[in-house]
């Protein structure tokens, strides 16, 4: 146990390491995601009108406007750019034979690689993060309880989980198709859209919106966002017994993932086969 606890703090200790080198380039890269926020607010603007008290189902404009803050802010914690097309290359190259002859489970060595991307990324996007939303605070109708505040943390790190869990099982597919990258861009257009990122889930006529709720996608943006958000009367969009229930499933859509991974895994690696060098 112990040795597995200093194994899994040197990867993750040397993933920070490797982030930092190019910390210039890192932070340039991460501000540059922070401008699509203001073409955004001024679309929500010109959708709605002038009208401050315009309503499109349920959501007045500061409600669009702050939903889709804590949409992009829940995203940052699930997306997982890069993680399915590198697995994919490591099997198509044969570079995943340093997992399958080194004691270093290649799932586990690429979540601590994930996690040390996210604590640098948000060790430098802290700043413009404290700056959007302190500009646009008058959006916001002020901070819920303790326990919805709560709920909203551990949504955030559950979104990271089934983030990576996601997108790792697409990648395990190329044990059986060389070629991901078409259904990887099927994959990241559906999340686009299921996430709840494009629109609030919401929004989604019945009966499909009853079915995509079912999905786990929505816990990658929707879900986090609308738990801090509140209804034009006032009311909350969880109630405390809804946000109980909907982390439960939200644990119990990891364990099926974790378990779908390891599953792929095991048997991706029994049918791989590796030439040259």
């Amino acid at each position: 146990m112990m040795n597995s606890v200093r194994v899994n703090w040197i990867i993750l200790r040397t993933c920070v390491e490797e982030r930092l080198v190019y910390r210039a380039d890192f932070a340039f890269a991460t501000l540059v995601r922070f401008l699509p926020i203001v073409t955004q607010i001024f679309l929500w603007r010109a959708i709605y009108g002038k009208d401050p008290n315009t309503q499109l189902n349920t959501y007045t404009y500061s409600n669009m406007v702050a939903y889709y803050l804590m949409a992009m802010l829940g995203r940052a914690f699930s997306s997982m750019p890069g993680l399915a097309s590198g697995i994919a290359r490591d099997v198509r190259d044969g570079s995943i034979k340093k997992y399958l002859t080194q004691p270093v489970d290649m799932l586990g060595y690429l979540f601590w690689h994930r996690v040390a991307h996210k604590l640098v990324y948000y060790f430098v996007a802290a700043v413009p993060f404290a700056f959007v939303f302190f500009m646009c605070r008058d959006y916001f109708d002020g901070w819920p309880d303790g326990w919805t505040v709560s709920a909203w943390i551990l949504s955030l790190l559950l979104a990271f989980l089934i983030g990576f869990l996601l997108e790792s099982l697409i990648g395990l597919i190329s044990f059986w198709f060389l070629e991901v990258s078409s259904l990887l861009f099927i994959y990241m257009m559906f999340n686009y859209f299921l996430s709840g990122h494009m629109i609030p889930l919401d929004w989604l006529p019945s009966p499909l919106s009853d079915w995509v709720r079912l999905l786990p996608f929505k816990y990658l943006a929707y879900f986090p966002a609308a738990i801090m958000l509140r209804r034009p009367d006032g009311t909350p969009r969880y109630s405390h017994e809804e946000l109980a229930s909907e982390l439960q499933m939200e644990m119990c859509w990891v364990v099926l993932l974790l378990i779908a991974n390891r599953i792929a895994f095991a048997r991706g690696v029994r049918r791989y086969g590796a030439f040259g060098g």
